[in-house]
């Protein structure tokens, strides 16, 4: 449907879309990036969608104000991993490496597309590992695994046994890594959310909620962080 601009310091971009699911206006703020939607019904009309921001400006500026800025990475600055603030250095080499010191790139301008490209390796074989591990407990198989870089959920596990995951679950303390990966893995044997399926993820990682808690109140950090590319 377009864009409408609340002015004022500063002014808010608003996208603006209809739906035909929408039975009401629907205002969203991304807590990622500041990205702000209205949802509209068929029939509504423009100036009523502008009345809407207009009587919620004040509300969502305090939200906006709230919006934390992406964290780049560059060479002198930091990167998470395993729920570390690693420092990133320029040195020798062809491709970034990860030691005592942190992580080496080198190059200044592929710093972040080359870290990104360590950590996605990183999380392939842990994830890997952890998944082996929690389904050779279970006693059942998965058919194969894969990365992503998926914002609505962690990971994800189909009917067929195929288990996926957030690379970025490498930036995280490992505790929540090894939850997510019980959790899918636990999957292969409920497939649902039912107290039997979170007596399995029980018995495979123990007790899940801190690090549930860690995911509901810090994956946003996660996906603010970005690479450059």
């Amino acid at each position: 449907m377009g864009y409408h601009t609340l002015q004022g310091n500063p002014p808010i971009d608003v996208i603006l879309r209809k739906s035909a699911r929408a039975k009401r206006l629907s205002l969203r703020m991304s807590r990622l990036d500041g990205k702000v939607t209205l949802t509209l019904p068929p029939r509504a009309t423009q100036k009523e969608a502008v009345a809407f921001l207009n009587e919620r400006e004040t509300w969502l500026r305090g939200h906006l104000d709230g919006v934390k800025p992406a964290h780049q990475v560059t060479i002198g600055g930091t990167v998470p991993y395993a729920g570390r603030d690693v420092p990133v250095h320029l040195g020798a080499g062809r491709r970034a490496t990860l030691g005592d010191e942190g992580f080496v790139v080198p190059d200044a301008q592929t710093a972040g597309a080359k870290v990104k490209a360590l950590l996605k390796t990183k999380a392939r074989d842990m994830l890997a590992t952890v998944s082996d591990d929690y389904a050779a407990a279970l006693g059942r198989s998965y058919a194969r695994l894969s990365i992503r870089d998926t914002r609505s959920r962690w990971g994800s596990c189909s009917s067929e046994g195929t288990l996926m995951y957030s690379w970025r679950l490498i930036m995280a303390p490992p505790e929540v890594l090894h939850y997510v990966a019980a959790h899918e893995v636990a999957h292969l044997e409920e497939m649902n959310h039912s107290a039997a399926f979170w007596a399995v993820v029980d018995r495979l990682y123990g007790d899940y909620e801190p690090p549930r808690r860690w995911l509901r109140e810090n994956g946003d950090q996660l996906h603010r962080v970005q690479f450059g590319d």
